[in-house]
């Protein structure tokens, strides 16, 4: 009987340790492996704004201490810096620098990416303030590029920007007014009706004074982005109309793939076709 009770005893202690330390595990914040937060206090915004960065594993063997690596930059930080690292967690796809722009402090983050990746002012959307762009690029290219092209081994020829929704417009825009600035686009459910399909009208103005336009890009747009699934613009018809409006032209310089994603809706294609775009991307490297 002693010894039952003895067994007991020491089960029921074991029983709460283990409670305990589950308890404990319950608590504990997942961490992505190879990243960190930092702050950029921008002159050009005067605003602060959080960069997550994650670097592949390889960054650190010491044989690649002399390598360069592709930068992945993103809007929309705190959704899609962790998509992207999920979509480069296995190892043959670790192969960039991830960048996650966040949203301004203390500012709530529809209004501030609304805001910072619209290119010009729409007086219909009284909510929010519009046509930031210019100086979000600009912050974007004087301080994100200057922090981590001081502080990372990055190859400034190959820099990749990708932006979902809003972000897509932001990219779209980019890549008509500076395509230099990146060497590669993806861009997700690209909001090209803005302010009554206004990117086209760029479009137009951009073909009239270029023949060339040097960059890789990959648009996505999920197949249930319709008026038909609720969606209040046709994200198909306008993803369709610039892919072929931007063939149209035969750009010289200009690699373009895009694919209207079969089950996908605006709200689940960008980590499909951010996946997409960076193995296009890293097969046109080889």
């Amino acid at each position: 009987m002693k010894l039952f009770f003895v067994k007991c005893l020491t089960f029921i202690i074991m029983f709460n340790v283990s409670c305990d330390n589950a308890a404990v595990a319950e608590d504990r914040s997942f961490e992505i492996a190879n990243s960190k937060v930092v702050t950029i206090d921008s002159e050009v915004l005067g605003k602060k704004y959080d960069l997550f960065i994650k670097v592949p594993r390889s960054y650190f063997l010491e044989g690649n201490k002399s390598f360069k690596y592709p930068a992945l930059y993103l809007n929309d930080g705190p959704y899609t810096f962790k998509v992207a690292a999920g979509a480069t967690h296995m190892r043959n796809m670790d192969n960039v620098i991830v960048v996650g722009i966040s949203f301004a402090h203390g500012e709530n983050g529809q209004f501030s990416r609304v805001r910072d990746l619209t290119p010009v002012v729409n007086k219909s959307w009284t909510q929010y303030t519009t046509g930031g762009a210019n100086k979000y690029l600009e912050f974007i290219e004087k301080e994100v590029f200057q922090y981590i092209d001081h502080n990372y081994r990055v190859n400034a020829k190959q820099r990749i920007l990708s932006g979902q929704s809003l972000g897509g417009l932001f990219g779209a825009w980019v890549l008509l007014t500076k395509p230099e600035l990146f060497s590669a686009y993806i861009l997700t459910s690209p909001s090209l009706w803005f302010k009554n399909d206004w990117i086209f009208e760029l479009e137009d103005k951009y073909a009239k004074k270029n023949k060339s336009l040097k960059a890789n890009v990959f648009m996505a747009t999920g197949a249930l982005e319709t008026l038909d699934n609720g969606m209040k613009e046709d994200m198909v018809a306008g993803h369709m109309k610039f892919a072929n409006r931007l063939r149209s032209r035969n750009y010289q310089g200009l690699k373009l793939e895009d694919e209207v994603v079969k089950g996908t809706d605006h709200y689940s294609t960008f980590p499909v076709g951010l996946s997409k775009g960076l193995v296009l991307f890293y097969e046109s490297q080889k």
